[in-house]
């Protein structure tokens, strides 16, 4: 009988382009992947899930009763964005994205940080021998991000507002270990606290990082309030390899990156449980319902995030592959108005797409 090679690898994903600019950048995304996936001798079967907004609209909710089941059943879930002018942000973001996360216990928000040559940065000039490339580990399904607490009606001036914070040894311990590891391979590790004013939860999240630290004793590591850190990352981000922050802290600081990378078009994320699938990989930016329609949204933001969810499904190839033409492109000075050029959402793709060496 004749040999009939290996099998072929699949991979089956659930596409949710959502709302604003998410399904015009999504789309050069699924090229960029349908593209990454021929050159690689690869399987991707593509399904999209209509869910978000417009959704809402049609049926008074963000997506339907089985959605969280539905999803389990898929190898990767790529994402667009969530938020309408129509309808409050925290009702179209805790009733589709943060149920996903939750329910997939993707307690790793992954968001790198990087100043790709050819990409005008805010800074004047970054010293010889520097780079600003570094990754912010932020914990993604509990801290500051619950719906714990609750408001109290009263006269003008009485009401009362309570949101409480909800940090959890298994919950904290975990984040931190998954920064030590990957620490362990870039450089210095930071972690993110506030504890001089956050008397339990940050200095709960310290005594968690030092027993951490203990097992990790080849990770050169730091402890550095977060107002400390925002100056830090402005005067001096080429200091920084690794930072761990909660929910909150690590929001707030990766956008923080995002502009020091230029644009948050630019900006990728990863939401994970490290070991575990379907993951769900998205661009930063969001929604923007200004830009949406006017095919202008920088789409490298939702092609790095596809190029994180191939590293994630084993394609290791395709996705440096994919990272590499997103730098070809950029130097080459191909930019959208974010910018400061004038290049289209589609024209980015193209380039994108053609820019993708082949294997081998």
């Amino acid at each position: 009988m004749p040999d009939s090679g290996p099998p072929v690898r699949r991979h089956h994903v659930a596409v949710i382009p959502g709302d604003g600019v998410g399904p015009e950048v999504i789309a050069q995304g699924c090229r960029v992947l349908e593209r990454a996936s021929s050159l690689y001798g690869f399987q991707l079967a593509l399904d999209e899930l209509p869910w978000g907004s417009a959704y809402h609209r049609r049926h008074g909710r963000m997506m339907p009763d089985d959605a969280l089941e539905t999803v389990r059943h898929y190898d990767s879930l790529y994402f667009g964005a969530v938020g309408t002018p129509e309808l409050p942000d925290d009702y179209t973001l805790w009733n589709l994205l943060f149920p996903i996360r939750r329910a997939l216990d993707l307690y790793v928000n992954l968001r790198p940080v990087r100043l790709f040559r050819g990409v005008p940065g805010p800074l004047a000039r970054v010293p010889d021998g520097e780079s600003i490339d570094f990754v912010v580990v932020r914990e993604n399904t509990e801290g500051e991000y619950t719906r714990l607490g609750g408001r109290s009606p009263g006269a003008a001036g009485d009401e009362l507002a309570l949101q409480t914070a909800k940090f959890t040894w298994r919950g904290t311990e975990r984040v931190l270990e998954h920064g030590f590891g990957l620490a362990s391979g870039r450089g210095l590790l930071t972690s993110v606290t506030k504890s001089n004013a956050l008397v339990h939860s940050m200095t709960f999240w310290d005594e968690v990082a030092e027993r951490v630290a203990a097992r990790h004793p080849e990770v050169a590591w730091e402890r550095m309030h977060v107002d400390a850190a925002a100056y830090r990352m402005v005067k001096d981000p080429w200091r920084f390899k690794v930072l761990v922050a909660s929910n909150l802290f690590g929001d707030i600081l990766s956008d923080l990156g995002a502009g020091l990378g230029g644009s948050i078009g630019l900006a990728p994320s990863a939401n994970l449980h490290p070991g575990r699938r379907p993951n769900l990989f998205e661009p930063v930016h969001g929604s923007a319902p200004d830009l949406a329609g006017q095919g202008i949204a920088n789409p490298v933001g939702a092609v790095w995030s596809a190029s994180s969810m191939l590293d994630d499904l084993g394609e290791q190839g395709a996705a440096a592959a994919v990272l590499g033409a997103i730098q070809r492109v950029l130097e080459a000075g191909l930019h959208t108005p974010d910018l400061g050029g004038r290049a289209g959402t589609g024209e980015v793709g193209d380039a994108l797409v053609e820019a993708i060496e082949p294997a081998g």
